[in-house]
């Protein structure tokens, strides 16, 4: 069976999904295919490029953001629509972030977000910026939560993380995003 890029990106999403990024290497990765790591160069430039392919797969089921609403509010629904697909995922944050990165404009959420932000009146010469303040936003709650949640389960004295509380903290700081966004209207 001749293996493609898209089984070696599936493999990559299924074993950070199963264990973290921790455990994401090519050795591991080309051990899960049931090939030699080398095989791996023929699909993948290298361990970045796969992420940002993983990075893409997990951002895939994040709906389009709506256009039938006012920007920054779209901009909201579409921040916590990404939120919601990279909380479930260890290190998931981690690995969008990495994607982000390299290439900002890699997967369609992300391109999303700076054309929400510029929609909202964002002039051109900062889109850029204030996109990328809403990208750390997200993919930084979901890190803190998930930092949390291995805290405390090392530490059992630690309380766990209340994904409805982390939630709510999220949605404060896109509010104040939102407003801020108001300025520029």
């Amino acid at each position: 069976m001749a293996l493609s890029r898209e089984q070696v990106v599936a493999t990559a999403v299924e074993l950070l999904r199963r264990y973290g990024l921790g455990d994401l290497s090519m050795r591991r990765l080309a051990r899960e295919l049931g090939v030699a790591p080398g095989a791996l160069y023929w699909h993948v430039a290298n361990k970045q490029e796969l992420l940002v392919e993983v990075a893409d797969v997990l951002l895939a089921e994040v709906p389009e953001a709506p256009r039938d609403r006012p920007p920054a509010e779209g901009l909201a629904a579409l921040a916590l629509a990404i939120r919601e697909a990279v909380a479930p995922v260890p290190d998931g944050a981690d690995v969008v972030a990495l994607a982000y990165a390299v290439e900002p404009a890699a997967a369609r959420p992300l391109r999303d977000v700076a054309r929400l932000v510029g929609a909202a009146g964002v002039p051109l010469g900062e889109r850029d910026h204030v996109a990328a303040l809403v990208v750390h936003h997200i993919l930084g709650s979901v890190a803190a939560q998930q930092d949390r949640a291995l805290a405390a389960a090392v530490d059992p004295e630690l309380p766990a993380p209340d994904a409805v509380g982390e939630t709510k903290a999220f949605e404060i700081g896109m509010g104040v995003i939102v407003r801020g966004l108001t300025a520029y209207a």
